[in-house]
């Protein structure tokens, strides 16, 4: 299979879906393959701005709708939530953009607001603006990476499976290092005798 026609053809799509979900490895690759010439960045920015846009518009309605059951029943998620409605409460605005920057809080930070019953228009005007530099931020570091191992390497046509897979494979590791951190640092420390 022709990885570059494997990335034409299915890179808008899996863009859209990606951001609509917890997606900056997603963007990142998109980035990647926007730089290798595969993709069109302003339509990347375009796609992944509006996943990432109903993306956080659906998980402010669950919060709406649900929240107050859904701290109820799944406790674990009461810390981050805290988190977020502390910042909703003294910075609307920037609480509605940063969330989807603070690891962790990508997805439970709407919800959270959501649940503060912050007006919907307000948080939908914040939400666009986030959306927009979010996906540009990561688009743009994908892209970046490309430049960078363009100039270091040079050509990478003979390699570049590689290239995305490493890319790929180092997002995620550095996931899961932050993952992990944050568990550590949720989970209560036991006294020594």
């Amino acid at each position: 299979m022709d990885f570059a026609k494997l990335v034409s053809d299915h890179g808008y799509l899996v863009t859209f879906l990606g951001a609509l979900i917890e997606g900056e490895t997603v963007l990142t690759l998109a980035g990647l393959a926007a730089h290798r010439g595969y993709l069109h960045l302003p339509v990347l920015i375009a796609l992944a701005s509006l996943g990432s846009c109903l993306g956080d518009q659906i998980y402010f309605l669950i919060g709406r709708r649900y929240g107050k059951r859904l701290i109820a029943r799944f406790p674990r998620f009461e810390p981050p939530i805290r988190r977020v409605d502390a910042l909703v409460v003294r910075y609307a605005g920037v609480a509605v953009i940063a969330v989807r920057f603070l690891y962790g809080l990508r997805t439970m930070g709407p919800i959270a607001i959501g649940a503060s019953r912050m007006p919907w228009h307000i948080f939908a005007l914040f939400n666009v603006a986030g959306a927009i530099a979010w996906s540009v931020i990561w688009l743009m570091g994908g892209f970046l990476i490309g430049e960078l191992v363009h100039m270091l390497i040079g050509d990478v046509r003979h390699f570049e499976g590689w290239l995305f897979a490493g890319v790929a494979a180092a997002a995620l590791a550095l996931g899961a290092y932050f993952h992990l951190n944050r568990r550590a640092a949720v989970q209560p420390r036991r006294k020594r005798i």
